[in-house]
């Protein structure tokens, strides 16, 4: 296995489950030295990496621009180039995410309950590193830094299994960042890349049982199952997008406009832009020509049902069964005319990811059962879906967003990225025969 400031070499075979696994093990022992550090050696840390991507853009920005000409010699679409692509504003932006991180209360060393029982013990349950943090991802290169930005502030180590297709760019991301764990006496084994020309490694990552604690995959729904389904570490599944907004009949028309179009035309590519507009029927009439004429004038073809299609416009298209269950990340987007609440809540629960959901409405009753009754990570009130991101959370950078129910649901910070332990005070107490 290479160091973590060089390309990953190509293996098969044994040979490459050697190799994760060699580099689980290192990790689990640079995990140790991280784990013990104060919040102002993580604070640190951090903030020098961030003048380091910035003072090191150009060589970053130089390997990234070998990705994106390979992607657009390969034919990939331009919504998954634009995931892809570095700029000098995108690279001063993954600065400011560690920034953000650092001001950001340190989790660890947290007392989350406790109290004192009867026979004079006393209980405190606190938070502690998690420890071996595996993230499996596409491409989207901003993740190596938001990854590793919070996985050390945990005071966790990290496995990055990244995408080919931005392979130069998140070699020379952890070769920065590595740089300066080097600097700071640290092991920058902290912050590894993973071979990423064989899907084994993921599965060789994701079955490293005991040196690996944790496991979250970002990407597609295909990648995301198959992680979740062969994984026998603990995995967090960060499911796709496939997000609605609800226009109530009691809607502000305005509001719903501008609310739709945010959610769905501010940026495609990501996952909690709106695939699905549901419109209630008595106001269709009025609200469907001023939505897709907005639609239309913002490059978004629509995928409609027979009333959305009667109403007519040269952007809109019959829609299929599959359009309902499509996360498009394009200018694409379904539409449906629904006759109540109640269908607008069958649909999504039909449909849905379990992502994020938005009502537009000013009757208070449709938004307390909206919000009571659809089942998402993130449910928004007269409010875009775009919202759900741990940024505009105040969590700082994500690592993810997770749509499964156990330990973590919707955007995950730092405190989804630690662990509790009991810590038991007592004065030589033992436990009675029973």
């Amino acid at each position: 296995m290479t160091t973590s400031t060089e390309a990953p070499a190509k293996a098969t075979g044994d040979e490459l489950r050697a190799q994760v696994r060699e580099a689980a093990s290192r990790a689990r022992e640079a995990a140790a030295a991280i784990a013990g550090l104060t919040r102002a050696d993580k604070d640190a840390l951090l903030h020098d990496m961030a003048d380091a991507l910035v003072r090191r853009a150009p060589e970053i920005i130089a390997a990234n621009d070998r990705d994106v000409t390979a992607a657009r010699d390969a034919g990939t679409a331009e919504g998954l180039i634009d995931r892809l692509v570095l700029t000098e504003q995108r690279v001063a932006g993954m600065a400011d995410g560690l920034r953000t991180v650092a001001g950001l209360p340190d989790p660890v060393g947290e007392v989350v309950r406790g109290s004192t029982l009867p026979n004079g013990l006393r209980l405190q349950q606190v938070r502690v590193p998690m420890g071996v943090v595996g993230i499996v991802y596409e491409g989207r290169p901003n993740v190596t830094v938001d990854a590793a930005g919070l996985t050390l502030k945990a005071g966790d180590a990290v496995l990055l299994r990244g995408s080919s297709s931005a392979e130069a760019s998140n070699t020379a991301l952890v070769g920065v960042l590595g740089d300066v764990l080097r600097e700071h006496g640290l092991p920058a084994d902290a912050v590894q890349l993973l071979p990423c020309h064989d899907r084994a490694s993921v599965r060789h990552l994701i079955t490293a049982r005991g040196l690996v604690d944790l496991v979250i995959p970002r990407g597609g729904a295909g990648l995301i199952a198959a992680v979740v389904e062969e994984a026998t570490v603990p995995a967090i599944e960060t499911g796709t997008g496939n997000c609605h907004v609800y226009v109530d009949a009691s809607a502000d028309l305005d509001t719903a406009l501008r609310i739709l179009l945010n959610s769905k035309a501010r940026r495609t590519s990501v996952c909690n832009a709106a695939e699905n507009l549901l419109v209630h029927e008595s106001i269709a009439a009025e609200f469907l020509p001023r939505a897709l004429a907005e639609l239309d004038a913002a490059g978004v073809t629509v995928h409609g049902d027979e009333r959305v299609v009667a109403a007519g416009g040269a952007n809109v298209v019959p829609a299929t069964e599959q359009d309902w269950d499509t996360e498009y990340l394009s200018l694409d987007i379904a539409v449906a005319v629904v006759g109540s609440l109640p269908e607008a809540v069958a649909h999504i629960r039909a449909h849905g990811s379990g992502h994020t959901e938005a009502i537009v409405a000013t009757d208070v009753r449709a938004t307390q059962a909206f919000t009571s009754q659809v089942d998402a990570a993130a449910v928004m009130v007269n409010a875009s879906t775009a919202f759900t991101d741990g940024g505009e959370f105040g969590m700082g950078a994500e690592i993810g967003i997770s749509t499964q129910k156990l330990h973590a649901r919707g955007p995950m910070g730092l405190t989804e990225l630690t662990s509790t332990k009991w810590l038991v005070f007592g004065d030589g107490h033992v436990r009675p025969s029973s």
